[in-house]
């Protein structure tokens, strides 16, 4: 079981650099389109993303954590 959580984990983080790559590509986009007063609503739901899925990959490592 423990080797399926190493699977998941590592598929999550690789999603979590996916959704940071995201988040800087709608930062770009806003700042070359002139936008540059406010973050994008776009990259405000791709980090609350990123972040949900970082909490989850630390819910795993604990889980595997053995509490003695």
């Amino acid at each position: 079981m423990a080797q399926a959580g190493d699977d998941i984990r590592e598929r999550l983080e690789a999603i979590v650099e996916e959704l940071a790559d995201l988040a800087m590509d709608a930062l770009r986009r806003s700042i070359e389109a002139g936008d540059d007063t406010r973050r994008p609503s776009e990259e405000k739901r791709l980090t609350q993303a990123r972040r949900a899925v970082e909490r989850a990959i630390h819910s795993l490592r604990e889980a595997d954590t053995p509490t003695d």
